[in-house]
């Protein structure tokens, strides 16, 4: 056994020393690699018409090792100005050279420009020394200040995986311009280094000449600065700078445009078929419109449907002594029917209690019983709809359609007008990201229902703890590739297309609502309904007696109650009637511990008095409902002023 665990422990330490050397020896053989830029030679001429004829000689000693075919040049034509516009230089590449012969090539588009690759894949390299030339002449690249004009050009580029032993850089300016007129600036090292390493002159009616002074390493490159008088190269005209402008930003003017119809159509719309019927004087109300259940007056009151409205029908069906709420403080809640109380139900209740007990005597809301609870939900949607729809207001669900195509074609349209391969994949993220939100949205949405339903809801709140936190820690790796997947959406298009494609959402999200409208039928109603609403909500004891000057009862607080829950006010109710509640037991007049209603069977009424139980019932009810009535799995659980690498031109290279 000794001898068998020795083998073992010599084959580990093997193992070992084998992803030891896999580590350490491979990123030493790429320091010590002999692959690098003997030489790197730029030659450039500034035209009177402000472009640049530049001639590039990079003479290198290939290897095998990374420099297989030849090298690859990367070359910037993608900026951002000070105030954040694009910013797109032209670029024409002329002649591509290999020990000055004629060589194959190809480019492809960057993110920010263009990569030219030099040689062939199908012609391998033998290890020796190569000067590969290239020749291209670009635009849009001087500056021009109101005392000087100015050529400020990153040399080499600063992402270039090898060594760099020297660098120099011949500037040729338009004749007549004085030798010592010609101010001289320059920096190497990496990207933002202000390094001085490098002599510069400028020779008797001839070029200007930089040179390094030290061999520059991986990702270090040389930057150079010349200025001379004005009136020697023809500065753009604001015609040409306004259409530069134009065609560099397009995308984001498209989008722009493209937002400004969007805004225009729903604002047309609005006035058209969205704008509210103005209100009539509200006053307070004592009692409900007759007619209308506390479900109907919430369907009305925010024009559509939502979890409240089935709790407040249910707890409708309670206080009126069709079925009974048994709780068992932890978040279960049992319907029991009782026997009476249906003479007094309004249809959608009738229809509710029907479908949802039906010749059942319990039934609780548990997942188990999703189809029956759902069942019951859809028929109460379907009759608010029939019945209510079009009577008392307008969704105008319809004129968001022109609207959401108009936006899909604004982005689009803004995205495919961006140069190089950003519409590509800008497209390909808009779409991922579609469908990621709304699965990130459905998440938050049950993440902050869950943190509500723990904050308010009563007795449940330990229980609903761990549920708030679960959900909230399942989403945060979602929310988090929804962030990634902004930034490179950012990345690969602009911050503009991002602030465009929020504000297209934002527009359509917010007409959503506005495009909803009551008739005026429904204004009269909505006008009564506000009456009633500021009854129930009425919180100061003076207000309350003048409001309602009728007496305060246990009966009046639980009639009322189903109404105040459907209207949100139903803490706000509560609150007016501790003392009378209090009285109506045997405890004291400031509690609410001696009473307990007939309809609800659990100890939060005891425990939370009428105000707590009612803030926290309302949210942890509906939740339950909402809970029970989805099928398991159907949805998810949870000078000076420079540095290396600024100017035009730069990028880098390597070797493929």
């Amino acid at each position: 056994m000794k001898t068998r665990l020795n083998g073992w422990s010599a084959l580990a330490v093997a193992f070992a020393a084998a992803c030891f050397l896999a580590c350490v020896v491979r990123p030493v053989r790429a320091q010590t690699s002999s692959e690098e830029i003997i030489s790197y030679d730029s030659d450039i001429k500034v035209d009177s018409d402000g472009s640049l004829l530049v001639r590039e000689a990079i003479q290198v000693v290939a290897a095998g090792e990374r420099i297989k075919h030849g090298i690859y040049r990367d070359f910037p034509t993608r900026y951002k100005d000070r105030w954040g516009n694009q910013y797109v230089v032209d670029f024409e590449l002329q002649q591509v050279l290999m020990n000055d012969q004629p060589v194959d090539y190809h480019t492809e588009s960057q993110s920010n420009g263009v990569r030219i690759y030099v040689g062939s894949s199908s012609v391998t390299l033998s290890p020796g020394q190569y000067t590969f030339t290239l020749v291209y002449r670009t635009t849009r690249q001087l500056g021009f200040f109101a005392d000087h004009d100015e050529l400020y050009w990153n040399v080499t580029g600063t992402q270039w995986e090898f060594p760099i032993n020297s660098a120099m850089a011949v500037v040729h300016l338009p004749e007549g311009i004085a030798a010592d007129a010609i101010l001289r600036d320059g920096y190497t090292g990496p990207q933002g280094a202000a390094g001085t390493d490098f002599t510069s002159l400028v020779e008797p009616k001839g070029p200007v000449v930089f040179r390094t002074t030290r061999p520059l390493g991986p990702h270090e490159g040389l930057t150079i600065v010349v200025r001379w008088p004005k009136g020697f190269i023809q500065p753009p005209t604001d015609a040409q700078k306004f259409g530069w402008f134009l065609e560099d930003n397009r995308g984001a003017l498209i989008g722009l445009g493209g937002l400004l119809v969007v805004l225009i159509y729903y604002g047309i719309t609005w006035l058209a078929v969205g704008k509210d019927p103005a209100a009539g004087v509200i006053m307070p109300l004592y009692q409900p419109p007759a007619g209308f259940s506390p479900a109907a007056i919430r369907y009305i009151y925010r024009m559509e449907y939502d979890n409240r409205i089935f709790a407040a029908n249910v707890l409708s069906l309670a206080v009126k002594k069709v079925l009974n709420i048994k709780d068992d403080d932890k978040g279960t809640f049992t319907l029991i029917r009782l026997d009476g109380g249906q003479a007094s139900l309004l249809p959608d209740e009738k229809l509710v209690a029907d479908k949802l007990l039906g010749t059942s005597k319990i039934l609780t809301l548990k997942t188990e019983n999703h189809s029956r609870i759902g069942g019951a939900i859809e028929e109460l949607k379907r009759s608010l709809k029939l019945n209510l729809e079009k009577v008392y207001f307008l969704r105008n669900s319809r004129y968001l359609i022109p609207g959401l195509i108009l936006s899909a074609v604004t982005l689009i349209a803004a995205i495919v007008a961006l140069p190089g391969e950003a519409p590509a994949a800008g497209l390909f993220l808009c779409v991922w990201l579609t469908g990621w939100s709304f699965a990130v949205f459905a998440l938050l949405h049950q993440a902050v229902h869950a943190w509500q339903n723990y904050l308010f809801g009563g007795g449940h709140r330990a229980a609903s703890l761990g549920g708030a936190i679960t959900i909230s820690l399942f989403s945060l790796p979602f929310v988090g590739g929804e962030i990634v997947g902004m930034v490179f959406l950012a990345i690969s298009t602009s911050a503009v297309i991002i602030g465009i494609l929020a504000a297209l959402v934002s527009v359509n999200y917010l007409f959503h609502y506005l495009l909803k409208a009551p008739t005026h039928t429904g204004r009269d109603l909505l006008d009564k309904i506000e009456g009633f609403k500021m009854f129930l909500s009425a919180v100061e004891k003076d207000r309350y007696n003048v409001l309602m000057p009728v007496k305060k009862t246990p009966e009046l607080f639980e009639k009322y109650l189903p109404f105040a829950l459907a209207l949100d006010v139903e803490q706000a109710w509560s609150e007016q009637f501790a003392e009378v509640l209090g009285a109506a037991g045997e405890g004291p007049a400031t509690t609410t511990s001696a009473y307990s209603p007939g309809w609800y069977s659990g100890n939060n009424w005891s425990n939370l008095g009428a105000s707590g139980f009612a803030s926290g019932f309302g949210s942890s009810f509906s939740s339950a409902i909402a809970s029970s009535s989805t099928a398991p799995g159907s949805r998810s659980g949870g000078g000076g002023g420079g540095s290396s690498g600024g100017g035009g031109g730069g990028g880098g290279g390597g070797g493929w």
